[in-house]
């Protein structure tokens, strides 16, 4: 898999004429290599995949990881270095960019140590980026990549039925909070010893729990707290962060309440959301564009007399964003093989009141194919 893509990207390099590309993003390393771990924690010691148009691939990573990458790197060299010895990853840079005419970089994903030696070491008019062709790449979700998905969304759902299972008057947030991050965890080492071989990858949720509840309730991204649950307290669960199954990402979103819904100007709220994510998915699939889909949601939430909302989706795969998105402006046409997180979202301000519920889906040939499916029937969300 990894190499098969190292293969479309030379191939890509070759028509754009350009000599090697530097990949910096923890997640289109993994992408490309395989290579993971010490990704997303570098403290300031850069790790590089090298990929040349010529099919040569090096990694460029600290000394202290080549045993993590000689296990998992799908590479031709493995290149370490190591702290204040010579010129650290900069010695095996300069060697592999000797006699390159064009080096293609990630400008917004590139650590800026690296940018700053690379801004220097290559003349202005050498330098071009590989983004957008890494971007187009990871659109399209491979058949192991949409298994991986499948199992994401079992992961989320399970996270979702402990929230829901300890929601209750008085439960403190970070209660909740442990409660699915066990039974993520759970989950995700249920199917990694059933379906994937890599002793090594762990099942541990590593994100910190997004929930909000009461007054909090509009904010959209506040994390659990010592905050204790009240009778009638709507609660919104989040779980955008902590799907983060054999590194593939979903969106997943829900709103509940304690008891009962004591004031019912939210009600007819959040029934609204749920309207703005059915007109979305009734425009969702192939031949579309990204905008078009968000303009089904917008509309929705718009006529209820709500100001212009906040992008209906967006894509993930080994990112928690990826391109498209579904907003206005973005053109891009939707194909067989995305994934999407898709929302349905309403903030009243007047009543100091939001609600969002939110699923991911993989387009197909015909539509699409949820991944999380949670109802969100009244009376299965006033716990």
């Amino acid at each position: 898999m990894f190499r098969k893509r190292q293969q479309q990207l030379c191939r890509h390099l070759q028509k754009q004429n350009i000599d090697v590309a530097l990949i910096t993003d923890d997640d289109s390393v993994y992408y490309f290599s395989g290579y993971y771990d010490y990704l997303h924690m570098d403290f300031g010691r850069p790790t590089i995949l090298v990929v040349e148009s010529n099919g040569n691939s090096c990694l460029i990573t600290p000394m202290m990881e080549l045993d993590m990458a000689e296990a998992a790197a799908h590479v031709d060299t493995i290149q370490p270095w190591n702290d204040g010895k010579g010129n650290e990853w900069r010695g095996p840079l300069a060697v592999i960019l000797e006699g390159k005419a064009t080096i293609a970089i990630e400008p917004d994903l590139i650590p800026p140590i690296v940018n700053r030696y690379i801004t220097q070491a290559v003349e202005k008019e050498n330098l071009r980026t590989v983004s957008s062709i890494i971007a187009d790449m990871r659109m399209i979700k491979s058949t192991e990549e949409l298994k991986i998905a499948r199992h994401a969304g079992q992961v989320a759902m399970a996270m979702m039925e402990a929230a829901k299972n300890t929601i209750g008057k008085n439960v403190a947030e970070y209660e909740v909070a442990l409660a699915t991050s066990k039974a993520g965890t759970r989950k995700a080492a249920e199917l990694l010893g059933q379906y994937y071989p890599d002793p090594r990858m762990s099942p541990n949720t590593h994100f910190l729990q997004i929930m909000a509840s009461g007054k909090d309730i509009t904010m959209p991204h506040h994390r659990a707290s010592t905050k204790r649950i009240q009778y009638g307290d709507p609660v919104f669960m989040c779980f955008c962060g902590m799907t983060n199954f054999h590194h593939f990402k979903l969106g997943f979103d829900r709103t509940f309440w304690v008891g009962e819904i004591i004031e019912p100007s939210q009600r007819a709220v959040y029934e609204i959301a749920v309207e703005s994510q059915t007109a979305a998915l009734q425009k969702l699939g192939p031949g579309v564009s990204a905008e078009e889909v968000h303009a089904e949601y917008a509309e929705v939430i718009q006529t209820a007399g709500y100001e212009y909302p906040f992008r209906c989706g967006r894509a993930t795969g080994f990112s928690f964003l990826e391109k498209p998105q579904l907003v206005f402006g973005d053109k891009t046409i939707l194909e067989p093989g995305m994934v999407f997180a898709v929302d349905g979202s309403v903030t009243d301000s007047k009543i100091s009141f939001r609600a969002q519920v939110g699923d991911s889906f993989i387009i197909t040939e015909s539509g699409y194919e949820p991944i999380t499916h949670f109802s969100k029937e009244l009376e299965d969300i006033i716990l």
